[in-house]
């Protein structure tokens, strides 16, 4: 809200001014003479039915500048699918809706089952990773943005925001990260990200000292934003994590592929809420529980190969050093949140902490006993490279279902 810090390694761009998102669009439209511009929406059907998807798809109704609007649907069945293909009919851009459970494209999964290249369990880094693979095919778009389809304050602006940096012609940026307040119904939220995510990047910098790879996760405001953009080309070469170290992956392949000035983040909403995911104290296979696990594991795996040695001992000392500069933490979010008149329960944000604390333990040691644990879909560089002909099938298969199905 009107502050101009730069802090990081990662370009942070403002929103200073509350720009009228017709002037940004406007220039989106000049943008896309040059650089098609694509949306990919990674869905599942019952968010057609939640309150979100219908004022996402009328916002999305109003934005001039897409050439192509890519939609991964998961958990449909026919009906299903044929509903969301009616649903989907309110838009007036050129949309392609993934029938991700359907006959043709579970062909595709199944050749590349047979191939030896494991996709990963259904959720959304699979989807996204399909949808990436539809958007090279496709040759429709030469940046793509995407989203959740679950923000029930969602507007146009948050996408014009977000893609703005990639679509400008003069900006060299091949990936933008958003980021917002995580504010709602006067509370402070993104517990996972708070909580979790800052308190040990510190906690492993305190430990082994600098490190580029922590530096550079911390210098994003929002490191667990499910909102980026990037060039299409860049996807061809990443490899996208299957779990809930979707968002800690692209951020890590981004790192690996490019240098940070190729890398920004973007001030894309002032308000940002969407349903929220359950501690589940008692079942670390689900909710916030099985997401800190599998973020924690992502950031360890990415350290070991920058060298990093772990033992036993290394991460019971990880697990206390996080724990105090949590708790630390806490009390901080207090005060900001009373300042700005909201509410926040000291016991619940604890509570959330040591289960953070007790996951990165179970993280850590889970690592050790399986340090080939491999959860990244390859990337589709290699998919071509054993199946040629995979691409230019799924193209097939996605005109053909919407074809056969459409109303």
């Amino acid at each position: 809200m009107g502050e101009f810090h730069q802090n990081g390694i990662v370009t942070t761009l403002h929103n200073l001014t509350r720009r009228p998102v017709e002037e940004l669009e406007k220039e989106l439209v000049a943008f896309s003479h040059e650089r098609k511009l694509g949306l990919v929406l990674p869905c599942l059907y019952s968010e057609l039915e939640g309150p979100a998807m219908q004022p996402i798809v009328e916002e999305l109704a109003k934005v001039p500048y897409l050439n192509e609007i890519i939609i991964g649907l998961d958990k449909a069945d026919e009906s299903q699918y044929r509903k969301a293909l009616q649903f989907f009919s309110q838009l007036p851009q050129n949309y392609k809706v993934l029938w991700n459970d359907g006959p043709r494209l579970k062909k595709a999964h199944q050749q590349l089952i047979d191939a030896g290249l494991s996709i990963g369990d259904p959720g959304k880094g699979r989807n996204v990773w399909f949808c990436f693979g539809y958007a090279f095919a496709s040759k429709e778009s030469s940046a793509l943005a995407l989203h959740d389809c679950d923000i029930v304050t969602y507007k146009r602006d948050l996408l014009a925001r977000l893609i703005y940096p990639i679509a400008n012609p003069q900006f060299n940026y091949t990936f933008c990260k958003g980021y917002y307040a995580r504010v709602a119904d006067g509370k402070m939220n993104g517990r996972v990200s708070r909580l979790l995510v800052t308190p040990l990047l510190r906690a492993l910098t305190k430990i082994f000292g600098p490190q580029e790879y922590l530096e550079y996760l911390d210098s994003f405001r929002y490191p667990l934003a499910g909102e980026f953009a990037m060039r299409t080309d860049s996807v061809q070469d990443i490899r996208i994590p299957s779990d809930w170290g979707l968002e800690i992956g692209v951020l890590a392949e981004m790192k690996r592929n490019y240098s940070t000035n190729r890398i920004c983040q973007a001030d894309i909403a002032d308000t940002y809420d969407h349903k929220h995911q359950n501690l589940s104290t008692d079942n670390d296979q689900a909710g916030l529980s099985k997401m800190s696990i599998d973020i924690s594991k992502a950031i360890f795996r990415k350290l070991a190969t920058n060298g990093v040695v772990f033992s036993s001992e290394t991460f019971r000392s990880i697990k206390a050093t996080y724990f105090r500069i949590a708790l630390d933490l806490i009390e901080t979010y207090a005060n900001d949140a009373q300042m700005n008149g909201l509410t926040m329960d000291i016991h619940k944000e604890e509570q959330a902490v040591e289960l953070f604390a007790a996951n990165i333990l179970k993280a850590g040691l889970a690592f050790l006993d399986n340090p080939m644990e491999r959860p990244f879909i390859p990337s589709w560089n290699r998919v071509s490279s054993a199946l040629p002909q995979l691409q230019q099938s799924m193209l097939e298969a996605v005109s053909q279902d919407m074809e056969e199905f459409s109303p």
